[in-house]
């Protein structure tokens, strides 16, 4: 399902921006989504906000393997419902952008660099792209670790979190070839909604317990990833031919699900010399660290967010 942010009198934009939430994350829970839809309404660009089977309680056992799936559906529905509203306008005319938020951006991500020989009951590949954004593209295991060392009680929660890594391991799946869901009074210890199942196979891959050396599907941002695992990622962007534009990068100054220790400044330095080492292209301009912005960017740093996905949008 999707929300477009365009009025009934306004309804032939040319171009769309498709937004991706993160884990819990649906409709208008990112606070800067509908003002950014407003400060595009005076442009060829509506903005459409796209429900997976992942969004609000979903994440725990999806994947991001079906959120490309149901993206790459999106996209070819939004083309299509486009050029049904312009029959006069030439079909590579129109553009699409996604933007992902948080988990969103590890989708998009794994949309631009991962294998796209064929997907789903249809076996179809993933459309292209004209444009990427990833805001907040924090680590989901450091961020664990970072709730874990702050927590006042971190031998604790390290005995929950060793117990849960324990039991996953073990019995990922039922007998019936199910995903088995990990206690959710557990789960709850280590800030996951207490009302959110949470798979055994989706845990291990957020919180990637052999990680550096053997980071699993979701953990994609991480500090410590090695510069060949970002080549196999990033660097793998420019070679898979999904987008043949520049990338937007915008990291939150003040994320909150971001430990102190990282370097988001260096951070950004070695996604960008890994995306354009594989041929991809990076938007230096207007990538960047937000200063002062949380996750979410719900006070300060809304609109130098919107003024920079603006400008990039404005350079497709």
């Amino acid at each position: 399902m999707a929300f477009e942010f365009t009025p009934p009198s306004d309804v032939n934009k040319l171009h769309s921006l498709i937004f991706v939430g993160g884990l819990t994350d649906g409709f208008c829970t990112v606070p800067y989504v509908s003002k950014l839809a407003q400060a595009l309404e005076n442009t060829e660009w509506s903005v459409f906000s796209v429900l997976l089977s992942s969004s609000y309680g979903g994440w725990g056992v999806g994947s991001l393997d079906r959120d490309v799936e149901e993206l790459g559906q999106c996209v070819r529905f939004i083309r299509d419902l486009k050029a049904s509203r312009q029959p006069g306008a030439p079909a590579k005319s129109a553009k699409i952008a996604v933007m992902g938020h948080s988990t969103g951006s590890q989708d998009v991500l794994h949309y631009l660099y991962s294998p796209n020989s064929g997907y789903g009951l249809q076996h179809q590949v993933r459309p292209p792209l004209d444009g990427a954004i990833l805001q907040a593209p924090a680590s989901d295991r450091e961020g664990l670790q970072a709730i874990i060392a702050d927590s006042p009680q971190p031998d604790e929660l390290k005995k929950v979190y060793n117990e849960l890594v324990d039991f996953a391991k073990k019995q990922p799946y039922t007998e019936k070839n199910i995903d088995n869901v990990l206690p959710m009074h557990l789960t709850s210890k280590l800030s996951y909604p207490a009302d959110t199942p949470l798979s055994a196979r989706r845990f291990l891959s957020l919180v990637s317990p052999e990680s550096p050396e053997h980071p699993s599907e979701d953990d994609l941002f991480s500090s410590d990833l090695s510069d060949k695992r970002l080549q196999e990622t990033f660097g793998k962007i420019g070679t898979q031919g999904i987008i043949q534009s520049k990338l937007l990068f915008l990291y939150s100054g003040n994320d909150e699900y971001c430990p102190h220790w990282v370097d988001k400044e260096k951070l950004l330095q070695r996604w960008q010399q890994a995306t354009e080492a594989g041929g991809g292209s990076w938007d230096t301009e207007n990538s960047g660290v937000i200063v002062g912005a949380s996750h979410n960017v719900k006070d300060e740093g809304q609109q130098e967010l919107i003024d920079r996905v603006l400008r990039y949008l404005h350079s497709l």
